[in-house]
């Protein structure tokens, strides 16, 4: 009798040891920022930014600078290739610097804007989460870990002048819940 409950304690106990794996990686990942709906735009156009990408000098340095921050602030980074000759480049950089934008932008990302030349360097930025840049813009959603989230629709957003702000921000948004 006493090896019975003996065995049913120690079934218990690993069936107790199964259910705190399967919560406490939820736990761990509470720090992470939760994933927030994009916010509902008053805006149905955005005028275009006129130079939205630094010096492609820059790119390597800020991309590894965001990710310590986004390791810090558990967000995640929002990579954005793009090139300041790229009318759709410019567009989408308009919808990002609208006000409601760019406060949900800022609370799920650290968002950086790489330069890509006329598509011929810090291309191996994108690379790097499996992405092979073919057309810009090129937005990529990567975890703080390293883990790109969007890496099947990385262009869809290469039709930013067609977009409403608002379906762009969706579009980001829907990619923001895979991670």
């Amino acid at each position: 009798m006493k090896a019975f409950f003996m065995r049913r304690s120690l079934l218990a106990a690993a069936g107790l040891g199964l259910a705190l794996t399967t919560i406490l990686p939820a736990q761990a990942s509470s720090n992470e920022v939760p994933p927030v709906p994009a916010p509902r735009l008053a805006e149905t156009s955005a005028p275009p930014v006129a130079t939205p990408y630094p010096d492609t000098t820059v790119a390597h340095d800020q991309v590894a600078q965001a990710f310590a921050l986004a390791q810090k602030t558990h967000r995640k980074v929002l990579l954005d290739f793009g090139g300041n000759w790229c009318p759709d480049c410019k567009m989408l950089s308009g919808i990002f610097a609208l006000p409601d934008a760019v406060r949900w932008l800022n609370s799920q990302f650290v968002v950086v804007p790489v330069n890509v030349g006329r598509v011929n360097t810090n291309l191996d930025l994108a690379a790097r989460y499996g992405v092979t840049i073919k057309a810009v813009p090129t937005v990529i959603i990567v975890t703080p870990d390293g883990h790109a989230l969007n890496g099947d629709g990385s262009t869809a957003l290469g039709n930013a002048r067609s977009m409403s702000p608002q379906a762009v921000l969706d579009l980001i948004s829907s990619w923001n819940k895979r991670g």
